[in-house]
C-alpha cells in the first residue's frame, strides 16, 4: 500500500505519473522513429552513389 498523508489524495499524484511515464514513452518512440528516418536516408544515399556510373577522371590517361 503506499503511505499518503491525512487528507491528502492520491489521484493527482497518480495522473502526474501517468502523464510522465505516457511522456517518456512518445519520447522514446519519436527517437526510434528519427532514428529509423536517418538509418533509411543512408542507406538511400549509399545506394544512388553505387548506381551512379563512374565519372572520367581526366588525369588518368589510358
Amino acid at each position: 500500500m503506499i503511505p499518503v498523508a491525512a487528507g491528502e489524495e492520491v489521484a493527482p499524484k497518480l495522473v502526474r505519473l501517468l502523464y510522465f511515464v505516457g511522456a517518456g514513452v512518445i519520447c522514446t518512440a519519436a527517437i526510434n522513429k528519427w532514428k529509423e528516418l536517418e538509418r533509411k536516408a543512408l542507406i538511400q544515399k549509399e545506394e544512388q552513389q553505387l548506381n551512379q556510373p563512374p565519372l572520367d577522371n581526366p588525369s588518368t590517361v589510358e
